[in-house]
């Protein structure tokens, strides 16, 4: 009679095929997973950290008074203080500055409230125009006419030593943010 005995390999010494390319693998897996968890916690941590710094309570400088003369609405560029590494040119952001007298100034946003396409000034009309879908707002920034449901933004602004400064650290947003704070559930009579 024979006897089946079932014999076993011997055990290797080194490391398998298979086992280098699974801690390989492993070994990637664990970068990759390193790779997407660091932007994820820096943006869930920023808060807490202050986030991009101290932009969301900048002002920055618009120029000297005297660049803009009474009565009249002017173009104003300024450097964004909410910047990335990677925005590039896009960090230089429009403004119209309209001197109203003296030391008094409205400062409005370059975008329209309905979408935020570039709205112009047209001095013959006293009309800011946005292109895009016919919206209309006078030169105090309240709305004309088309579809924005409210005035351009309005940059709150200072004057320093002749010099006038915005707080860019806000950001315009279409729509009418005071409504979104501040509706009422309509009333049953």
């Amino acid at each position: 009679m024979s006897t089946n005995t079932v014999t076993t390999p011997p055990a290797e010494a080194g490391l398998s095929r298979r086992g280098f390319f699974m801690k390989l693998g492993i070994l990637f897996n664990g970068f990759a997973a390193i790779v997407v968890a660091l932007p994820v916690a820096r943006f869930l941590f920023s808060s807490i950290t202050g986030g991009r710094g101290n932009g969301y309570l900048s002002w920055v400088r618009l120029g000297d008074v005297s660049n803009f003369p009474e009565g009249e609405t002017r173009m104003a560029t300024f450097q964004n203080p909410l910047v990335m590494p990677t925005d590039g040119k896009t960090v230089d952001t429009a403004c119209w500055v309209r001197r109203i007298a003296g030391d008094q100034f409205q400062v409005f946003a370059i975008n329209c409230a309905h979408l935020g396409c570039p709205v112009r000034w047209f001095p013959q009309s006293g009309l800011f125009m946005c292109p895009c879908h016919g919206g209309a707002y006078y030169r105090d920034g309240s709305r004309a006419s088309g579809p924005p449901e409210r005035g351009l933004f309005e940059y709150q602004y200072r004057i320093e030593n002749g010099v006038l400064t915005i707080d860019a650290g806000q950001l315009p947003t279409p729509g009418d943010p005071v409504a979104r704070l501040t509706s009422e559930k309509p009333q049953c009579a």
